[in-house]
């Protein structure tokens, strides 16, 4: 009997991926657990293995098409055995097994009657994913009227729920089409349509065509989804940026000591984690997330590192960065920053950050406006350290200073509660001792 693999969300929020190029044939056979396809999600290329053994009969698209989680992969059957998409498995809702597990429970996802099945039914459709869409929006899916088959409630459904219905403004502009009387015009001080056409600012929605020579590049999928993230932490939260010095000289002295103990290289990211983990244990707010009227304080840290790669900005992410010494997190750094370059992370990898740390110094950078990712409240940026003009004891000497800039939710964290985190997190740079003898 045919079987079906659907897209199965393989990291968190998936909607869809690239099929980057198929391993396997329609016709050939396959084992389980066999590697079907390359798949590029937002910010990797994953092997998906089979979760059946048998031939393959059906491939749910050519390279470089896309798949929307919960739409079918491939189809493994028996050899000679036909299958075709149905309709009603084209209209498939949430009852269809549309998550492509490697565990047994995935053909059983829909084996559901009796009772459990009339409950089912009475709820509105929509993918797992939909659904925590709109929990995350608020949006109440009984309300929402589904535009997909068989009514079911679609990601841009919820999307439009969240933004609501088009507000009808009074323009104050006569309509062309009724009679005006000159008179009433003239008392009312309304100037004539075409006045108000010619004085009419561009629609920003319009984008001009170039007037010059121009080339047209469609963004990358890693791209497009920085895009889409980026937009929507701005859009939703609140940023204040705080800026601060750190005099790195005895920073950087400890830096180049582990590294000649160690025999290895120390990024400085990992010396930054162990200096920035005691300000969060004491101020959790800044190790926290927003769930609709509440502030999740986590006991647990998981910190992301900004990695530059040659397909954009990767965030990989130190699962229990608080129980590694800094010469594990020095090699977890230096693994996590190669994987990323060489898209090779896996969707865990990439996900779950609690705080982020981005080193732009390691390009040159100084100060910057970082912006907080979503589903945290804050992010530290690290400028490169070098030779500043300051004054002690009334008198101008020269420092080894490096700038920092912490942008936080003002939802959650006020102007003094993050100046109290940063004067922490100063005062253990610049004296190692404070974070290393943990």
């Amino acid at each position: 009997m045919a079987q079906e693999f659907r897209l199965p969300d393989i990291g968190e929020g998936l909607i869809e991926a690239d099929v980057v190029q198929w391993l396997v044939e329609v016709g050939d056979p396959v084992g389980v657990d066999q590697p079907l396809a390359e798949l590029e999600t937002d910010k990797a290329v994953t092997d998906i293995s089979s979760p059946f053994a048998g031939v393959i009969l059906y491939r749910g698209g050519e390279a470089g098409s896309t798949i929307r989680v919960g739409e079918v992969l491939v189809v493994v059957g028996y050899e000679g055995e036909e299958w075709a998409p149905s309709d009603e498995d084209e209209a498939s809702d949430e009852l269809a097994p549309i998550v492509g597990t490697l565990s047994d429970e995935a053909v059983l996802l829909g084996a559901v009657d009796g009772e459990d099945r009339a409950l089912a039914a009475d709820r509105p459709k929509a993918l797992p994913l939909v659904r925590k869409l709109a929990k995350e929006h608020g949006i109440d899916l009984e309300d929402v009227r589904g535009s997909g088959p068989n009514g079911r409630i679609t990601r841009d459904d919820v999307l439009a729920a969240v933004e609501g219905p088009p507000v009808e403004v009074d323009s104050g502009v006569a309509d062309p089409d009724s009679p005006v009387d000159p008179e009433d015009e003239e008392a009312s001080g309304v100037e004539s349509p075409v006045e108000d056409v010619q004085m009419m600012e561009p629609d920003p929605e319009t984008v001009a065509e170039p007037k010059g020579d121009a080339d047209r590049v469609p963004m990358s999928r890693v791209r497009r989804t920085i895009a889409g993230r980026l937009s929507r932490s701005w859009s939703e939260i609140p940023h204040v940026t705080a800026f601060d010095s750190a005099d790195a000289e005895r920073l950087i002295a400890a830096r180049r000591a582990l590294a000649r103990r160690t025999g290895a290289d120390m990024p400085v990211e990992a010396l930054i984690i162990k200096a920035v983990i005691p300000a969060l244990r004491a101020f959790p707010e800044f190790n926290a997330s927003i769930e609709g009227d509440d502030l999740l304080l986590k006991r647990f840290y998981s910190i992301g590192v900004a990695v530059d790669t040659d397909a954009g900005l990767i965030v990989p992410v130190i699962d229990g960065a608080d129980d590694l010494g800094v010469s594990d997190l020095a090699a977890g750094i230096a693994g996590l920053a190669e994987s990323a370059r060489a898209r090779t992370l896996e969707p865990a990898q990439l996900s779950g950050a609690t705080f982020t740390i981005s080193n732009i110094g390691a390009v040159g950078g100084g100060f910057g406006t970082p912006i907080v990712p979503y589903g945290t409240t804050a992010i530290l940026s690290v400028g490169l350290a070098d030779d500043q003009a300051v004054v002690r004891d009334g008198k101008v000497a020269v420092a080894l200073m490096m700038p920092l800039s912490l942008s936080y939710d003002h939802r959650v964290i006020d102007g003094g509660l993050g100046r109290r985190f940063l004067a922490m997190v100063v005062e253990n740079l610049e004296e190692p001792a404070l974070f290393l003898a943990e």
